[in-house]
Order: C-alpha cells, then sequence, then structure tokens
C-alpha cells in the first residue's frame, strides 16, 4: 500500500500493476526496475491474440485469488515511425489502435468499426499518460498493434496515412488492451524504440539498446506507477 500527499491530504493507494510484455528479455528489463510484489512482470508471448490470452489469464487469477490488478500495462521493444520517434526514443501511447483487424476493398483498408462490429482504439487514462511523459521524457502518440510487422517503405506510408498520429508499432498492445477492458481495468502501453519501422534491416537495430532505456524508463516511472490514483483519471 502507498500513502501519498497531495495539497494537505493524504491518498491511499494499494493498485497493483501488471506488465505485460512479449518476450523474456523485455520483462526481465522492465522486471529490474522493480522491488516488492506491487508490480508483476510476465512475458505474455508474441502477437495480440497470445497477449490477450495470457493477460486475461492473469487478471482473471489475481481476482480470483482476492488480489486483482488495478492497472495494466503493455510494455517493449518496438519500431518507431522517423522521424518522430528515432532509434532509442521511449513512446507512451495516449491511443492503444490495432492497425490490421478489418477488410481490404477495392476502395482501400475498412477498419472493423466500419463494419459495423466491436472496436479498434483503446484510450488510456489522460493523466497517467501525461505523468509519464514528464517522468521519463516519452513522446506521446498512437502505437499502432500488427499482426505482421511492417517490411517495405510503401506499407509504413500507408500506416502512416491511414494514422498520422502514429508514432509506434508493435504486435502486442491491442490484445492486452482487449484483455483489461474486459475486466474493466485501465490500460497503458509503452514502448521503447529499437528500430524504425519500413524495410527490415537488421543491422540498423538496436534491441540491446532499446531494452536498456526500458529499464530506465521504468526506473523513472516506477514511482509514478506505485502512487497512482485510479480516481484521478
Amino acid at each position: 500500500m502507498v500513502v501519498q500527499a497531495e495539497e494537505g491530504r493524504l491518498i491511499t493507494s494499494s493498485v497493483r500493476v501488471l506488465v505485460a510484455t512479449a518476450v523474456p528479455a523485455e520483462r526481465d528489463a522492465v522486471a529490474r526496475a522493480f522491488t516488492g510484489d506491487a508490480v508483476t512482470v510476465i512475458a505474455a508471448g508474441v502477437g495480440p491474440a497470445v497477449a490477450a490470452a495470457s493477460t486475461a489469464t492473469a487478471l482473471t487469477t489475481a481476482a480470483l485469488e482476492g488480489a486483482p490488478y488495478g492497472l495494466v500495462v503493455s510494455a517493449g521493444i518496438a519500431g518507431g515511425f522517423p522521424p518522430e520517434a528515432p532509434v532509442g526514443s521511449l513512446v507512451v501511447a495516449d491511443e492503444i489502435t490495432v492497425a490490421d483487424l478489418g477488410a481490404e476493398t477495392a476502395d482501400g483498408f475498412v477498419p472493423v468499426t466500419e463494419l459495423g462490429f466491436g472496436t479498434v482504439t483503446h484510450r488510456p487514462p489522460e493523466t497517467l499518460v501525461r505523468d509519464i511523459v514528464s517522468a521519463t521524457g516519452a513522446r506521446p502518440g498512437a502505437v499502432l498493434t500488427v499482426s505482421t510487422v511492417t517490411g517495405t517503405a510503401e506499407r509504413a506510408a500507408e500506416l502512416r496515412a491511414r494514422h498520422p498520429r502514429a508514432l509506434a508499432e508493435a504486435m502486442e498492445g491491442f490484445g492486452v488492451a482487449e484483455a483489461a477492458a474486459a475486466h474493466h481495468v485501465p490500460v497503458l502501453e509503452i514502448r521503447a524504440v529499437s528500430n524504425p519501422v519500413g524495410p527490415r534491416d537488421r543491422a540498423a537495430w538496436r534491441i540491446g539498446d532499446a531494452l536498456a532505456a526500458l529499464t530506465t524508463a521504468f526506473g523513472k516511472l516506477a514511482p509514478v506507477l506505485e502512487s497512482w490514483n485510479p480516481y484521478d483519471q
């Protein structure tokens, strides 16, 4: 339980935080920033489906044990859209949008919402995004979830045309957000940029640097997450 002072009054916060990464290397990079049991970090798997399933399982288990999570964070490395999100930078999502859930038509891509189904975007708490930007210097913007990583300049340009606020793409955020929404739990997405979105050039990837940036970022925002009051959204 965390007690904080704000404008002469005490606020008690006992929010437990679940951080879902894709792979163990990301999990370990995040976990280095925390001590104690207020934050749990899991490697949920690669892609939106397994990330959703793993996150939902963790949320259900915690709820059944009488210790539910009050915040879910999708975290890891990602491709960044240059020049706004260069390699090594940190991005926090003010919207988590699935980029390839819909239908291809003669007039172009149509998101599933325009077909009359579901949702394509989840929005994290504005105050929490603002606090994370202040604490870490992260760039706020849209983070896209894709099931197929972009590998061409044409695809990168197409995504930016459809999502002009996009800063990064990854493969798990929307799945994590769907699971959180089903449990009525707020969600965040935080990404360290390891490579530019576009043609796959492994020589240009900086995965180690991005993982180090992830550890540094979570070290700075650990107090923000651990003291966050969900009633101050």
